[in-house]
């Protein structure tokens, strides 16, 4: 009897180690299943081995209760191990290992024996499995982290015995040598994974469910592969590159689907209707971790929406919920089918076919549907406003017009509100032209503007004056995007906003910023100059602040210290000391210029010279040994001379410290898919010809021997621009789907540099006229703005009549 307290601990800790291998064999069989499911799911999917690992990677650890975890494959040559490892968020390299007795893998790879080694800093015990085994300590050192226990197991073929790979897990959790239960446990792993790892490898290399992309002729093999890539470096779906990035229809990706699942391709229907009957029991949750949904029944049998038919056949989910239907499938992308969740439950996009939280037409018509008519508007202001701006659907609203503004690639949100009962005209710049989008009923307008207001922490009373702000859009929606925000009081007491969406992200480099061969080498030879003085002119949105970062980009080196003065700061860089003025506090570009003078700077840019203490900072700025950009609202090179001159700029000074001029505007590019290809005729050579020579009339080569200037440049042209034939191509605009029938997408740069060379120096001291100094840049080599277009329009990037509308006088 004395002993009955002992008996009952024991048995109590039999019991207690018991229910642990139970918790432990049923976590184990969790992890196996889910490796083997992932094999079967993902190598269709161009996923490897090694990428599955990672993902499972975090259970195993948690499993064995190991701090760390690397999984050994081997490679062709038989005499190396390989493992995926990550190195950043979304960065995965190769790691190489020789099978050689100095390390624990390449131990247990040569011998195919267990390793479990108490403490891998204890050289007897090392010394007792082999006097060459070594732990490399350096990992340790470099980390700070001290490796203590490390279990290494062979992964065997269960037929050959042959090597595939090893596992090896460091540091049990609870500090003491792996138990006999985790040894047993990753020898069943290892098994399971030898199993999967041949079942990856007999898979065919090029079996994907995207091949038939290629065969199609809707990618290439190596664009497959960069999206697969891209899809990694991204952490993305590849289904999402191929339909954003590479812009592969969602009817190309569904026949690629239909014919590797050999079902019927079912693409997304906004008006399809909700089955009711079908849906009762399922809920949003399940259907989205299933992937798959009924969606009709038809004389054939009940109707299945999946991702992956395969799958959901083998896995026979369906047909324990639906027992007792016929059932018939149907394949989508992922995109698709979260439309169609969208659309029979609601929330989440509401329907649209766009990725992340954006949504369709079709959804912004329910939501003004949703908001209400055009009741009488309730115009008092304050808390009334307030509270209806919160209103959810109004929310909605305003986000989605900020998203749907982001994806379509505008520019500039004009929200035009009209007085009475007018409707709230909202309309979208892209590419530069102004297009309608939507009308809100004039009920919601005072509400519509006061949500505006309050994004970017405005004063809603004040509708008086104008107020400017920035809306941080990460903090309402799930865009990492700002806008510069404008409100103007307009006729009838009404408030226009205009916001402006801001550039984002890394500069353009300046080989890709579209300048012509000779402009880019002149470019680059004038900002590689120690000091001086060079601007960058045109009207406001010709991308000069674009330009100014890119040459920036071009010269930013570690040994360089750059400042720039902006208003405000669109583009950031590393490397750049980058200010916002602030006129309130009284950091305008005068102040900032003067601070920057006392800090050491290499370069200085100043987002905007436009008075004449700024000009006569920089100038003195340039002339002590400082390279100094800066922009100009000006129509061309030699009028930006003339304009700084007139603001009493001292000619002597300024012709000292001038580099250059680069003046730009933006020209609507030629959609690559749709435009129209013909052989040029000698009729619009002519014309084109004669067009740009116009302003070279002026220059002396061409008064001399106009017929022998003619026929050099239209040798140039013909070494330039022209066929092995000597036949140009002109192209004209169609329009398409990508390019909303317009026939063209996206902008490309005219520019106009002219250097300061002694020539140009020397007007400038004479206060010499626009005309002669003029045509002295030509002389000197410059191009025009419409010359350059011209040269744009023989390379088949624009039309003439694009090229017309931006370089009219």
């Amino acid at each position: 009897m004395g002993n009955t307290p002992t008996i009952q601990l024991e048995r109590r800790a039999n019991v207690s180690q018991i229910e642990a291998q139970l918790v432990f064999t049923k976590n184990l069989n969790h992890v196996i299943s889910n490796i083997h499911d992932h094999v079967i799911r993902k190598i269709n999917t161009a996923y490897n081995f090694d990428e599955i690992m990672l993902e499972v990677s975090k259970d195993i650890c948690m499993i064995f209760n190991a701090d760390r975890l690397t999984i050994y494959s081997l490679d062709k040559d038989k005499a190396t191990l390989i493992s995926k490892v990550k190195t950043g968020a979304n960065l995965v390299k190769d790691l190489k290992l020789r099978i050689t007795e100095q390390s624990f893998a390449g131990y247990v790879a040569l011998h195919k024996k267990i390793l479990n080694i108490a403490d891998v800093y204890d050289e007897k015990e090392l010394a007792s499995h082999s006097t060459n085994l070594r732990f490399l300590q350096d990992v340790d050192k470099r980390t700070g982290y001290r490796t203590k226990q490390a279990l290494v197991v062979p992964i065997l073929d269960p037929d050959s015995k042959d090597l595939a790979g090893v596992i090896q897990v460091l540091n049990n959790k609870v500090d003491q040598p792996f138990s006999r239960m985790i040894v047993d446990g990753i020898l069943e792993l290892a098994q399971n994974l030898a199993v999967a790892l041949r079942q990856s490898q007999q898979q065919p290399t090029v079996k994907t469910k995207y091949d038939h992309l290629i065969y199609d002729a809707v990618l290439s093999a190596d664009e497959l592969n960069l999206a697969v890539s891209t899809a990694r470096r991204k952490n993305a779906d590849v289904e999402d590159v191929l339909l954003d990035d590479f812009q592969v229809k969602p009817a190309a990706l569904g026949k690629s689907l239909a014919l590797f699942f050999g079902v019927p391709y079912e693409p997304f229907k906004a008006d399809r209707a909700k089955p009711s009957d079908l849906l009762k029991n399922l809920k949003r949750e399940y259907i989205e971790s299933s992937q798959w949904v009924p969606i009709d029944e038809v004389s054939e049998g009940l109707v299945i929406l999946t991702t992956d038919p395969e799958w959901i056949q083998t896995s026979r989910v369906v047909n324990n919920v639906f027992s007792r239907s016929r059932l018939v499938y149907r394949v989508c992308s992922q995109r698709e089918f979260n439309a169609t969740l969208n659309l029979f439950f609601g929330g989440g996009g509401g329907g649209g076919m766009s990725s992340g939280s954006e949504m369709d037409d079709t959804s912004m018509d329910e939501m003004l549907s949703a908001m209400g008519g055009d009741e009488e508007e309730i115009d008092d202001v304050a808390q009334e406003d307030v509270s209806e701006a919160a209103d959810n659907e109004l929310v909605k609203l305003v986000n989605k017009i900020i998203m749907d503004a982001h994806k379509m690639g505008a520019s500039d949100i004009h929200v035009e509100p009209a007085p009475g009962k007018g409707k709230t005209v909202i309309r979208l710049r892209k590419d530069g032209s102004l297009l309608p989008y939507i009308e809100v009923p004039s009920s919601f307008r005072s509400a519509l503007v006061t949500r505006i207001k309050i994004m970017c922490d405005l004063d809603i009373s004040e509708k008086r004056k104008p107020q400017d702000g920035k809306i941080k859009f990460n903090k309402y929606g799930p865009l990492d995007i700002e806008l510069r925000v404008a409100t103007i009081p307009s006729q009838g007491g009404m408030e226009d906003i205009v916001m402006r969406i801001l550039a984002t992200g890394e500069p353009i480099k300046l080989n890709e910023l579209g300048l012509s061969a000779r402009n880019l080498e002149t470019l680059k030879t004038v900002i590689s100059k120690p000091y001086g003085l060079f601007f960058v002119c045109g009207p406001t949105g010709s991308g000069k602040t674009t330009t100014l970062h890119s040459v920036l980009g071009h010269i930013n080196k570690p040994e360089t210290k750059i400042w720039t003065a902006e208003d405000p700061v669109e583009i950031t860089q590393k490397g750049l000391r980058q200010v916002q003025i602030n006129k309130k506090a009284g950091m305008d570009f005068a102040t900032i210029m003067r601070a920057f003078l006392r800090a050491d700077p290499d370069v200085i840019m100043v987002g905007e010279m436009r008075d004449k203490e700024t000009v006569s900072i920089g100038i003195e700025a340039s002339l002590t040994g400082h390279l100094v950009f800066a922009t100009l609202h000006t129509n061309s090179a030699p009028e930006s001379i003339v304009r700084l001159l007139d603001m009493g700029m001292d000619p002597f000074n300024f012709s000292d410290a001038l580099l250059g001029v680069l003046a730009q505007r933006l020209a609507k590019r030629l959609c690559k898919k749709c435009k129209k290809p013909h052989t040029a005729t000698q009729d619009e050579l002519k014309s084109l010809l004669a067009e740009y020579s116009t302003e070279l009339m002026n220059c002396a080569s061409w008064r001399q021997d106009t017929n022998a200037a003619y026929k050099a440049l239209y040798a140039e042209w013909v070494r330039l621009f022209a066929d092995e034939m000597g036949r140009f191509t002109l192209y004209e605009p169609v329009g398409c789907e990508d390019c909303s029938g317009t026939g063209y997408r996206g902008r490309v740069g005219l520019h106009e540099l002219m250097v300061g060379t002694d020539l140009i120096k020397k007007n400038i001291q004479e206060h010499a006229r626009v005309a002669e100094m003029f045509a002295n840049a030509l002389n000197d080599g410059m191009r025009t703005l419409k010359q350059d277009g011209i040269e744009k329009v023989l390379s088949g990037i624009t039309d003439m009549h694009q090229v017309r509308v931006v370089c009219m006088k």
